[in-house]
């Protein structure tokens, strides 16, 4: 909504910098986007004075000209006015000026001289209606002054963004208002007199040329309409095409213009119609057609035929359309240079009625843009006799005696009654009565107080957005100011709410793989439904109930995803198309495995990791290699230390479990029983099938097994006092023999040996010179005392225990 300074002093008396106007109906509720100048366009145009002027040697309507543009500067200009002369102050169009019309005016040769700008008409530059001439300044001028200042032409625009629940703003008489209520003093809005002048009544009477039906009251409670005779459509007035350009409305015709400048005026759209356009004398206000007839098409003033619903409201007259109620009128009844008799509308639509209809039809007009929002049910009669008085000044026209006002359904208007207390108490106010009163009232509320202290408030019509005291409330506070009211705080101090566990582990799990150097990915929860095929799933896994989206984005797209590997492997497909070398991904999200139709499916949370590709990127101090099975195994168990799980075990993977990993490489995750998850080498069968040209090693953890096995709670020990000692065992095993089993037993011994403080497996070898079926395995056991420093003979028995245990248990030999 644009709104005109100097169009706004019409109604009220505000001499407020423009800027503090806009912050201050910012702070009111009408938020003001943008102040800009109304004469910007101005730039560039000074104030020049002819010093010489001679006759054109090529044209006898041209004058040459050399013109003083200020700084000590002179241009030469062509000029075709016949008023130019030597020593007049005129108005300069200097090069890079761009004019109404967008005329941009640069350096050029007129019949071979050249000329540097342009000496300006006040018609050119939309100051007034003289052509005739340029501009001849009266008075002393300093050369170079910009026009715009040296005429003193100052105006504001407002570029108001308005809340849809406010559309008593949607007019300059709206915004005055508001305006009127925060100025020193306050102020009412001087309406426009609207009383037809007696010099242009007509003799006739409306009720001979014209009546009105009202069908359906429900979409259209009210309907007025006036007439004009011997109307003379031309051009408007200067001042008329101002006021609506400054507003954003290009000029159209003198009645028109009038339509339009009284629909921003006072926020009634209004229609004209060409009296001789409607058949039979009649306008019938109804709905387009009976449900299941043929469709109807109806033409409207911008030529474009638009289709009409059975209950879209229509403006008829006694045989065809004339207009879509609300939104537009129609070619065949619009406003031409012929038009000699003009029936103007003004009416009360039914604001859904209206939105429906624009909406359906597409058409976004600014009648429609008023009509849903809701115009004021009491404020038909005002707009339509200032249109008709404006259009009998303006276009020569004779008004017929008598106005029809068909009021089917009389708006009620609003009474509500306020409890200054439950005001207060709602806003942290200290407000009395009587200054509730005075607010309320600057805005045209009416307002007496009850016997019981309560004030009762008489909502005006035009405010059609407030129906309960809490709007009342709101009034009070955008009035006083919001920027008013202090701040409060509970008196009772509140207790946060712990983060629920599944959130606090989800952070832990970021902090820790981020702090590995992974970045998280986030993958649309939409698979390609080969997916499991692609990973050599069965069919008769869990995995392949896929839940089928109804209306995919893609082929791409077009299922709910029942494992988080294949988005991981699609990501690391992108990355490496992209050259990245070193590529660590990680995700947390849901999987979604189909259960019975119409019902929800079952929603699992997991977090998935990828590695693939060399450990860093290239650097002069290391070699480039290559990530394995390790690497990942590594990262696995630092995620699951940063959660405290500990005494995990890592176990052979069949290959129904997990057939996208290489036979051998797979493990599972296990805490006491309760499998963790799964991670492994991805097989090259499965890498080739989602176009990977090198080894990836993915991990897929279960979030709810995962918050099983955190401990909620966590023992701290005193640091040791004394020093460590470590001893390693080597032992050559059969190659089928699980390292696991063998920790297994370590831990199991060390239960019962507390100076046993840790044991981990340090090497693994094979090798031909210990058998083709061997493996060499290295472990080293951590002792230490609580209460003194160990020494040799303090651990010997305890570590010949432990190798013997292992050599019995596991078929192992001693190396050598």
């Amino acid at each position: 909504m644009k709104v005109s300074l100097s169009w706004l002093r019409e109604y009220i008396p505000v001499d407020l910098d423009p800027q503090e106007i806009s912050d201050r109906l910012t702070m009111a509720g009408l938020e003001v986007d943008g102040v800009d100048g109304l004469y910007d366009y101005l730039d560039n145009v000074v104030v020049a004075q002819v010093v010489q002027a001679k006759q054109h040697p090529d044209a006898d309507k041209l004058t040459c000209c050399t013109v003083d543009i200020g700084n000590g500067e002179f241009a030469p200009i062509v000029c075709g006015a016949p008023n130019v002369r030597e020593g007049m102050y005129v108005a300069c169009a200097l090069p890079g000026a761009v004019l109404p019309g967008d005329f941009k005016i640069k350096k050029s040769k007129l019949r071979g001289e050249p000329s540097h700008g342009m000496l300006c008409s006040a018609a050119e530059l939309m100051l007034a209606d003289d052509a005739s001439g340029i501009m001849d300044l009266d008075g002393e001028f300093v050369t170079g002054t910009p026009l715009e200042l040296a005429l003193k032409l100052t105006d504001a625009v407002f570029e108001i963004d308005l809340t849809p629940n406010r559309p008593d703003c949607l007019s300059l008489i709206g915004v005055a208002r508001e305006i009127g209520a925060f100025i020193e003093p306050p102020s009412k809005v001087s309406l426009p007199d609207v009383d037809f002048p007696e010099a242009r009544m007509d003799s006739r009477d409306i009720n001979d040329f014209i009546t009105v039906q009202i069908e359906d009251p429900q979409l259209c409670p009210r309907y007025a309409a006036g007439m004009l005779f011997d109307v003379k459509v031309g051009p408007s007035p200067l001042w008329l095409k101002q006021r609506l350009e400054a507003v954003g409305l290009s000029s159209i015709n003198n009645v028109v213009d009038i339509t339009n400048f009284v629909m921003m005026e006072t926020g009634q759209p209004l229609h004209a119609f060409d009296y001789d356009n409607i058949a039979k004398s009649k306008i019938i206000v109804r709905t387009a057609g009976k449900p299941g007839g043929a469709p109807l098409e109806f033409t409207t003033l911008d030529s474009k035929r638009h289709k009409l619903d059975p209950e879209m409201l229509m403006i008829c007259d006694g045989e065809k359309p004339v207009g879509i109620a609300g939104v537009m009128g129609g070619e065949n009844s619009e406003i031409t240079e012929a038009t000699t008799r003009v029936l103007v509308e003004s009416a009360y639509f039914n604001p859904v009625s209206i939105r429906r209809t624009a909406k359906r039809t597409g058409i976004a007009s600014d009648a429609s843009h008023r009509f849903e929002r809701g115009v004021d049910p009491s404020g038909t009669m005002f707009a339509l006799k200032r249109a008709v008085s404006l259009m009998a000044q303006l276009c020569s026209a004779t008004i017929a005696q008598e106005i029809i006002d068909e009021n089917p359904v009389m708006a009620e208007p609003i009474t509500i009654e306020l409890s200054p207390d439950a005001l207060n108490v709602r806003l942290g106010t200290s407000f009395s009565g009587d200054e509730m009163a005075q607010i309320l009232g600057s805005v045209d509320f009416g307002v007496e107080k009850m016997e019981n202290g309560h004030l009762q408030v008489h909502v005006p019509s035009f405010r059609v957005d407030v129906t309960r005291s809490e709007d009342l409330s709101e009034e009070v506070a955008r009035l006083w100011g919001y920027n008013k009211i202090e701040t409060s705080y509970p008196l009772v101090r509140a207790k946060g709410k712990p983060l629920a566990g599944r959130m606090v582990l989800r952070s832990k799990i970021r902090q820790a793989m981020t702090g590995f150097g992974f970045c998280e990915a986030i993958n649309y929860n939409f698979i390609r439904k080969d997916a499991c095929a692609r990973m050599g799933i069965a069919e008769t896994d869990k995995r392949t109930r896929m839940v089928e989206i109804l209306n995919p984005i893609s082929d791409q797209m077009s299922v709910l995803r029942t494992s988080i590997v294949p988005g991981l492997l699609d990501a690391m497909g992108r990355n490496t198309s992209k050259q990245v070398d070193a590529l660590k991904l990680f995700e947390i999200g849901k999987i979604f495995f189909d259960t019975a139709p119409g019902e929800q499916p079952e929603e699992v949370e997991v977090v998935g990791g990828l590695i693939a590709g060399y450990r860093s990127d290239q650097v002069w101090y290391s070699k480039k290699e290559a990530v394995d099975f390790f690497d990942l195994k590594g990262v696995v168990q630092g995620l699951l230390a940063s959660l405290q799980i500990s005494g995990v075990l890592y176990e052979r993977v069949d290959g129904l479990t997990c057939p996208y990993f290489e036979p051998g490489y797979g493990a599972r995750v296990v805490k006491d029983g309760l499998v963790l998850g799964v991670l492994g080498k991805i097989a090259s069968g499965v890498g080739a099938a989602f176009g990977l040209k090198q080894d990836a090693f993915l991990f897929d953890l279960d979030m709810d097994s995962l918050e099983k096995a955190v401990p909620e709670s966590i023992q701290a020990v005193a640091l040791p006092k004394f020093p460590s000692i470590s001893r390693d065992a080597t032992f050559i095993v059969p190659k089928y023999i699980q390292v696991g089993d063998i920790m297994d037993t370590i831990s199991a011994f060390a239960k019962n040996q507390p100076l046993i403080e840790d044991y981990f497996l340090f090497d693994v070898f094979e090798g031909s010179n210990i058998g083709e079926d061997n493996k060499s395995l290295s472990f080293r056991v951590v002792y230490r005392s609580a209460s003194k420093t160990l020494t040799e003979n303090n651990i010997k028995k305890i570590h010949e225990q432990i190798s013997r245990k292992i050599l019995d248990d596991f078929e192992a030999n001693l190396p050598g």
